[in-house]
C-alpha cells in the first residue's frame, strides 16, 4: 500500500458544476468525503496533491477536514479529463481501521510466459480483481506471476496467491485471469487440417 503524507482538505460552501470549474481553474480539485455515518463534507486539495493522490496508486489514505480529526478514508474514485492528464474530481470514503471493505484491486502480470517467446499471443482478460479486506490491508495492486505460462496455459483467479492475510477473493474462482494461446495462423491451420476432406 502506498504511502502518502496527511491528506489537508479545506471546507468548500459552493457546489455544483460551475462552481467546481471555477476552482479548477484556480488550481484546485473539488473533493467529497462521506460514510462512516458522519456527514458528507465537500472540500478541495489543490491540483499537483490530487494528481499524487491519484498517481501514487494509493488505496487508503488520511485525510484531515478542518475542525476536525485526521480519519482514514478509501480513494473510491478519480474523475479524470478526457485526456487522462488532469484530475477532475475525488471521492473518499471513510473508514474505520477494523473494518472489512470491498475493494477492486488493479492486476499486474510479473515476468514473460515461456509461450510467449515460443511465439504464442498473451491474452489478458481479467484486469482487476474484486476482494475483501480490512482497509488498512488493501493492497496497491496484485501481482500475477506468468513465467511458467506456456502456450495453451491458462491462470484463473483460484490461482492467484499474492494476497494480504485474511482476505476474502469476490471474483469467481473460475474466471480466466490470462491465457497464451497459438499465433492465429497456427490455430487456423490446424483446424484445417482436423476437418475432413470433401468428397
Amino acid at each position: 500500500m502506498s504511502t502518502l503524507d496527511v491528506i489537508a482538505i479545506q471546507p468548500r460552501t459552493n457546489i455544483g458544476t460551475t462552481a467546481s470549474r471555477r476552482l479548477r481553474r484556480d488550481g484546485l480539485v473539488p473533493v467529497n468525503v462521506y460514510g462512516h455515518g458522519e456527514k458528507e463534507a465537500f472540500g478541495t486539495v489543490g491540483a499537483d496533491v490530487a494528481s499524487a493522490i491519484a498517481r501514487s496508486g494509493a488505496k487508503v489514505v488520511d485525510l484531515k477536514l478542518e475542525g476536525s480529526d485526521e480519519q482514514k478514508a478509501i480513494v473510491r474514485e478519480v474523475q479524470w479529463d478526457t485526456f487522462g492528464t488532469h484530475v477532475l474530481h475525488l471521492d473518499f470514503m471513510r473508514v474505520d481501521a477494523t473494518q472489512r471493505v470491498t475493494a477492486h484491486v488493479p492486476i499486474h502480470l510479473r515476468g514473460t510466459a515461456p509461450g510467449v517467446i515460443a511465439g504464442g499471443r498473451l491474452d489478458h482478460h481479467l484486469h482487476s480483481l474484486t476482494i475483501e479486506c480490512l482497509a488498512v490491508q488493501i493492497p496497491t495492486e496484485i501481482n500475477v506471476r506468468i513465467t511458467s505460462l506456456k502456450i495453451g496455459d491458462s491462470l484463473h483467479v483460484s490461482d492467484i496467491a499474492d494476497l494480504p492475510p485474511g482476505t476474502t477473493v469476490l471474483s469467481p474462482a473460475d474466471e480466466v485471469v490470462v491465457q497464451i494461446v497459438e499465433p492465429k495462423g497456427e490455430a487456423d491451420a490446424t483446424e484445417e487440417a482436423a476437418e475432413p476432406a470433401g468428397e
